[in-house]
């Protein structure tokens, strides 16, 4: 009966400590926001990565052009683990990157970045990423439509389209095209490619489509975050030979 006292205990001592680290993560990243201090003719949202000020243009009439949390928890994650995680010189494209911010911090980074969503939020994009990375990056990120499954083949041969970083947040919901954004990790995912992965759990689609992604790929939990319900992932290929993906990642 002691025992059994004292792991129950544990047991609660472990999770309150759990709880305690998702709070103190959660706080400091939602400190990396805030508002202007006066308003203009233009609403807009400020972030801070990189020691700089970034100022992102929402679109609220459209579900793409919102800036989500998931995108500051990658971004964050980014930041803070450059050291595991250097995106210097690397090619990276990200999927759905709706307002921008993750192609924004990972320009800062010192990435080679793709940045594509699909037609209908191109402009709001574009305008963030070129407000915020002119004159600040070494690499000006490259902002192109992309509708998932739709010639995804033609537009990024893998003979000439090699990522060493696939970046996505929040990119999983209740939307009919979750297969077709299966097939383009899967098209775009090679030998070397790492996946970065932040989402929201919602509803169902969520957890089935994270039980379908690992029969594809391998799956390593890095951010556990419940009081924001968001998760963050790195993933590689099943079929990859070589080494661990994360001796490839310094």
């Amino acid at each position: 009966m002691e025992t059994q006292q004292s792991k129950a205990m544990e047991d609660s001592l472990t999770r309150e400590e759990g709880a305690a680290a998702d709070a103190e993560l959660a706080k400091a990243i939602m400190a990396r926001r805030f508002h202007p201090s006066l308003l203009g003719p233009e609403a807009w949202e400020g972030y801070m990565f990189s020691d700089l000020k970034i100022r992102i243009k929402e679109s609220t009439d459209l579900y793409g052009a919102v800036l989500w949390p998931s995108a500051m928890v990658l971004c964050h994650f980014l930041e803070t683990n450059r050291d595991k995680y250097n995106l210097t010189e690397k090619n990276v494209i990200e999927l759905g990157a709706g307002t921008g911010l993750v192609t924004i911090v990972s320009s800062l980074l010192g990435a080679k970045v793709t940045s594509t969503d699909l037609p209908d939020v191109l402009g709001n994009l574009q305008y963030n990423v070129m407000c915020n990375t002119k004159g600040r990056c070494k690499y000006t990120p490259l902002v192109t439509d992309l509708i998932w499954g739709q010639e995804v083949e033609q537009r990024f041969p893998r003979a000439t389209h090699c990522f060493d970083y696939i970046l996505a947040a929040d990119v999983v919901y209740a939307h009919p095209y979750l297969e077709e954004l299966m097939d383009t990790f899967d098209h775009l995912c090679q030998e070397n490619t790492q996946i970065l992965w932040a989402m929201r759990f919602r509803l169902d689609p969520e957890n089935s489509f994270v039980d379908r992604f690992r029969e594809r790929f391998h799956l390593e939990e890095l951010y556990n975050l419940p009081s924001l319900s968001i998760k963050l992932y790195r993933a590689w290929r099943k079929d990859k030979s070589t080494k661990d993906q994360g001796e490839a990642a310094a």
